[in-house]
């Protein structure tokens, strides 16, 4: 699919690297590669992000800003409490067969991009940080034990988005979703009896 020609060629870069990193992973591919697909000059790339590192950490930063937003939109009107923590796996869930049971954008990036520090890893860390703060936010003041909790959300996430990857399914992402939802219900004040 050819880029629009009426596209900035920031944007025009950005749009073919999104689809051929999420198609072939981001070390796969190349910078020609990605300047090819956009139909831009190589010099392009360089006025506009400067290495292909930069541009792949503006990749996680637009997708981070899309999913912040998408987020939003489907928390409205939502309770704070356990139905907006799964409200992000719903989202997951939503999402596995639109991106062809490819896994998380983040986690793909983080196991290409390993190193503390590097910048790609900084990235994924800020978008994961984010998740874990509307989380714990959504919870509320239940007690020391909430960051426990939301650490305990996060790996049946990260486990549910990997297992969609891996069997090319959403069961992964749904058994973990019913998981979390017990943990919650499990963690939730009692009520007093009437």
């Amino acid at each position: 699919m050819a880029a629009l020609p009426s596209l900035r060629p920031a944007d025009r870069l950005l749009d073919a690297a999104t689809r051929l990193f999420a198609l072939h992973g981001i070390r796969a591919v190349g910078i020609d590669q990605i300047i090819a697909a956009a139909g831009v000059a190589k010099s392009s790339l360089y006025q506009a992000f400067g290495s292909k590192e930069a541009l792949v950490v503006a990749y996680l930063e637009r997708q981070d800003t899309a999913d912040r937003a998408a987020y939003r939109a489907a928390v409205t009107g939502v309770h704070a409490g356990t139905e907006r923590v799964l409200t992000s796996f719903d989202l997951a869930i939503a999402g596995a067969g639109r991106r062809s049971y490819r896994g998380c954008l983040y986690l793909n990036a983080a196991t290409e991009f390993p190193e503390a520090g590097h910048p790609v890893a900084e990235a994924v860390e800020a978008h994961r940080a984010w998740v874990r703060a509307r989380w714990s936010e959504a919870l509320g003041d239940r007690d020391p034990e909430r960051d426990s909790l939301v650490e305990r959300i996060q790996v049946l996430y990260d486990g549910g988005i990997a297992g969609v990857k891996c069997a090319r399914s959403t069961a992964p992402i749904v058994l973990a979703r019913a998981m979390a939802a017990e943990l919650l219900d499990a963690d939730a004040p009692q009520k007093a009896p009437r």
